[in-house]
């Protein structure tokens, strides 16, 4: 099996995802609902990477070093609207062994990912949307003061000092609030329901 040559294909996929971010939000596309053209790019590539997991197993860094391992969390990270394949893979990552530090960093924002778009409590408060306010806030979680102490045990910093880094960040890229949150978020629960995270 050439693992180097995976590495590479993986590595492409991450770097096509990212470009076209870029061009998005030059553009001020970027956090109008989900865009089409990013839908079908995040569709594609976990279309390929699915194939790619079902060839050689999870593809974690001992396997196809670190760059290619991120790449591949990347991917799956932004495979929202496949639930099964994020679900398959939040599971594989769990059963692999051992898992590194970084491995245990991607663990925590793939679970509260799939958490939220399930309805439930985050437990890091790594996910964000817009709020009533304009602002890029946590989306739900259970208490801050245990969230806070599991990000601590994994090395990040506090909820409180993320939401500044987030919202900071969506300044530089002129991310702006939805125009009507209200109907925003209606098409996003519909959204949720057709592609199968919620009933």
């Amino acid at each position: 099996m050439n693992f180097k040559s995976i590495a590479k294909k993986m590595i492409r996929l991450k770097n096509a995802d990212l470009q076209l971010r870029d061009e998005l939000i030059r553009k001020g596309e970027l956090g109008n609902g989900y865009h089409e053209e990013m839908q079908a790019l995040h569709h594609k590539n976990a279309e390929i990477l699915n194939e790619i997991i079902d060839s050689i197993g999870y593809p974690m860094a001992e396997k196809v070093g670190q760059e290619a391992a991120d790449a591949a969390w990347m991917v799956i990270q932004h495979a929202i609207g496949k639930p099964h394949f994020m679900r398959k893979c939040l599971k594989l990552m769990e059963d692999s062994a051992p898992i590194s530090h970084a491995e245990r960093i991607n663990i925590a924002y793939l679970s509260d990912r799939i958490a939220v778009f399930e309805g439930r409590p985050q437990l890091y408060g790594t996910q964000f949307d817009w709020d009533e306010n304009g602002q890029l806030s946590p989306n739900v979680y259970d208490d801050l003061n245990q969230v806070n102490e599991r990000r601590k045990l994994l090395g990040l910093n506090s909820l409180e000092d993320q939401t500044a880094l987030i919202r900071s960040r969506a300044r530089k890229e002129n991310q702006h609030a939805p125009a009507d949150l209200e109907q925003r978020n209606k098409e996003m629960e519909a959204w949720k329901k057709s592609v199968g995270w919620i009933i």
